[in-house]
Formats: structure tokens, sequence, C-alpha cells
């Protein structure tokens, strides 16, 4: 019964959360830059406009492709926060990226079409510490199912796992597309692509991907907060803190580094993959 309490609340409230998460970047990348900066609710205004503007399309399968893309996403996190299988989170998580990749391919646009292929190269880039993840906290735990991740007694998991939730913090700046590892499109139209793999998408269309983002980052954040539960209260206050904290390094990044290369980002996601997970898988395997 829980579990599907969970799962309805992460339907209704995340979106609200994620705008508000989203409201706090901007307001807090503007601070930093020396600026008042917007309203906390100004994503919500924005979402408002583009749900009110007319849909034009370059490609008429673009706006259901990316309805799938959000529909996948919900799916994920619902999967997630309902207590599931956690590979068959991941595996709804980057099947929705590729709809993604084929919603910004549907146009002959180049800066949409570069963006489809780097985007292509930031799930390569990612994808490998995300299973790895799922594998780390099996073996920690003996299980892939959520709930009885965060149901287990003892020390947090991130005690077991500390390189884990190393690699998987650094890949999340890949996953939310912030700077350094914005090579596939950005918030804010500041490349030379100009918006990627989003710069042929208007009105409801682009309001599914945004939408989206707000359901996937509330989803990461609740990845992050599990390496941190242990079927205790404190824990799950524990873990509302860490996530918090790790989304304020995700905006210092992204406010106080510039964009690497698509080439230098593939060595340094699998770089620390294989230092931070491998070293960490091994002393697991020693320990067993």
């Amino acid at each position: 019964m829980m579990r599907i309490v969970l799962c309805v609340v992460y339907l209704i409230a995340a979106p609200f959360v994620g705008c508000l998460l989203d409201g706090c970047d901007r307001k807090i990348t503007a601070r930093m830059q020396g600026r008042q900066g917007p309203s906390v609710y100004q994503p919500w205004w924005d979402l408002q406009k583009l749900l009110a503007k007319e849909r034009l399309m370059v490609n008429p399968s673009q706006f259901y492709l990316m309805a799938s893309y959000t529909v996948f996403v919900v799916i994920s996190g619902a999967l997630f926060f309902c207590g599931s299988d956690l590979l068959l989170v991941f595996f709804a998580l980057t099947t929705s990226e590729m709809f993604m990749v084929l919603a910004a391919s549907t146009t002959s646009s180049p800066y949409s079409s570069m963006g489809a292929n780097r985007e292509l190269i930031q799930m390569t880039s990612s994808e490998p510490m995300v299973l790895l993840t799922a594998v780390g906290l099996y073996l920690a735990t003996g299980t892939f199912s959520v709930a009885e991740t965060a149901a287990m007694g003892g020390l947090p998991i991130i005690c077991k796992l500390p390189g884990f939730f190393i690699g998987f913090v650094f890949i999340l700046t890949i996953k939310m597309r912030k700077s350094p590892f914005d090579v596939s499109t950005s918030h804010h139209a500041h490349q030379e692509m100009v918006k990627g793999v989003t710069t042929e998408m208007s009105g409801a269309t682009l309001a599914c991907e945004t939408i989206a983002n707000w359901y996937e980052h509330v989803m990461l954040m609740g990845i992050i907060g599990l390496f941190c539960l242990n079927g205790t209260v404190w824990s799950m206050l524990l873990a509302i803190v860490v996530a918090l904290a790790v989304y304020f390094l995700e905006v210092l990044i992204d406010n106080t580094s510039a964009r690497v290369k698509w080439q230098t980002m593939f060595k340094l996601a699998w770089g620390v993959t294989i230092v931070c997970a491998g070293v960490n898988l091994f002393v697991l395997q020693m320990l067993r």
C-alpha cells in the first residue's frame, strides 16, 4: 500500500518539486553572477506560455516522440518510487533518452542533428556508471529491489559504496545536461549549437521536454537519497539533505566551469567510472 502511495505522490508532486528546484537553480545562478534573478516560480510561468503557444512543428512525429520521451521518464520515476527493480528503472530511463534522440533526428536542422549525435555520446559516457550503480547496490544489499534496499538496516549504503556514489554524482552532471558536460543541449542558448536537440522544438513539444526534466531531476535526486537510507526516519532526513546538497553542487559546477569537448567528457566519464566504481567493486569483492 505504501508503495502505491509513494508512486501517486511522485506522479502528482514531482513536477511541482522539479519546477521549484529549477526556479531555485535560476535564482542561485543569478546571485552567483551578481544579478537579482527571476522569481523561483518563473519556470512555471514559462511552462504556461509554452502550452499557450500555437503548435508549430517541422515534422509532425516530433511531438509524439517527445510525448513518448516524457511518458517513459515518468514511468521510470514511478517504478523507482514504488520500489520496483532498479534495473527496470534504468532501462525505462535509457529508453526515454532514445525517444529524445529520435525526436531531434526528425528535422533537417544541422543544430538538432548535431545535438542528437552528441546526446548519444552522452549516453555512452554515462550509462556504464548508471549500470554499475545498480550492480554495486546489488552487491551491497543482495537485491535489485528499491523498496528492499531502502528498508535495509545497518549503516547507510553509502558507507559501503562511496566510490559508486562519487561516480554517480559525477555523471549526474551529464544526465542533468549541465556545464561542463552540456554538449548536446543546455538550459540556456550559450553554445555553438544554440539549443542542440531542442533547437527546433517550441510550444507543447518543448513543454513536454520541460516537464520530463522536472520529473527526471526528482527521480535522480531520489537515487542519490537511496544511498543514505537504512529504514529509519533520520536516514530519510539525511537523504533529503544529501540530495539537496548534491543539487546545489551541480548548480555550483554549472556556474564555475566551461563546457568541454565531447572527447574530454567521454574520457573523464569513463575514467571516473573505472577508478571510482572499479576500486569500490574490487573492495566489495575482497570483503565478501
